[in-house]
């Protein structure tokens, strides 16, 4: 795949997972936990993704007995414990709050990336890092929400972080042992609907499947534009993408997330958020400047 390409991949993964309000909100609407919300999400999406990957080539659905902690570890720490501790913050804070502390995530990829693959600490990905952190400070507005922060939600913000951070890590290791993208999200969100299956309220889903049947569409749609896709471009995209600068390019998700708002509920951004969104732009072209660098050479 090309290496302009894979940054593409991943800022299109990131306008995906900025859809993720847009279906939450339909589900808690019909009184479905966040949990619950976890567990049809993993389930639809490894169920759709194991069933490609049999149809397009069996092969991918195998894989190496002693490489099962890899898909445990993303299906556990990297789409259970990451969403556990998002909605957590969430109840706990202000959604400005938890957001902006959810996306200093890529902190956490680049000191992963430094320690378990080698990669090198540039001024570029520091200077990268901190003015997508100051975009998103803007677009969540999250300055003056200082009196909702509180200790409990700051330890549950930076869980969701490392949570999230964590998958990279495992996907790299995944992809460095020969893994395709469809084998790295089927499985991993197999385990995820496994773990989670302990916390869903099975009865909450099997009403809203009975009372409103158009909901098993929604819920494949949710599949699909929020998991399936998003995290089978992401993982594509870091064949050819350091982890560091895919976590800064995926961060353009609570940009898409304005949008939408602002497209289908008339949120209209203030001049702050629109500042901010320049500014996550901005760092996702200071991140990949070096990738048309090596193009060129």
């Amino acid at each position: 795949m090309s290496k302009k390409l894979s940054p593409l991949l991943i800022a299109a993964a990131g306008c995906l997972w900025g859809t993720l309000g847009i279906f939450v909100r339909k589900f808690e609407d019909c009184g479905i936990s966040s949990m619950s919300i976890v567990f049809i999400r993993s389930l639809i999406t490894a169920a759709i993704t194991l069933s490609a990957a049999a149809l397009y080539d069996k092969r991918l659905l195998k894989f190496r007995l002693r490489d099962i902690w890899i898909f445990i570890g993303m299906g556990l720490l990297s789409i259970v414990f990451f969403n556990y501790c998002y909605f957590t913050a969430v109840t706990l804070m202000s959604l400005s709050a938890a957001a902006i502390l959810l996306y200093t995530s890529p902190i956490f990829v680049m000191l992963l990336s430094v320690l378990l693959f080698k990669e090198r600490v540039t001024k570029r990905k520091i200077i990268s890092i901190a003015v997508s952190l100051a975009g998103l400070v803007l677009v969540t507005g999250v300055v003056g929400d200082a009196q909702d922060i509180t200790p409990v939600g700051i330890l549950f913000g930076i869980g969701s972080a490392v949570g999230y951070s964590l998958y990279s890590t495992f996907s790299r290791t995944a992809i460095n042992r020969g893994y395709d993208a469809l084998t790295v999200t089927g499985w991993s969100f197999a385990a995820a609907a496994v773990f989670s299956a302990f916390t869903a309220d099975f009865s909450a889903l099997g009403n809203m499947i009975t009372l409103k049947p158009a909901m098993l569409l929604y819920t494949i749609a949710f599949a699909v534009c929020a998991s399936v896709l998003p995290y089978m471009l992401y993982s594509k995209g870091l064949e050819n993408t350091e982890n560091g600068r895919a976590a800064v390019i995926a961060s353009i998700e609570p940009v898409a997330a304005t949008v939408f708002g602002m497209a289908l509920y008339g949120e209209i951004p203030s001049p702050q958020s629109a500042v901010g969104i320049a500014l996550v732009i901005a760092a996702m072209i200071v991140s990949n400047e070096k990738n048309k660098e090596a193009c060129a050479e």
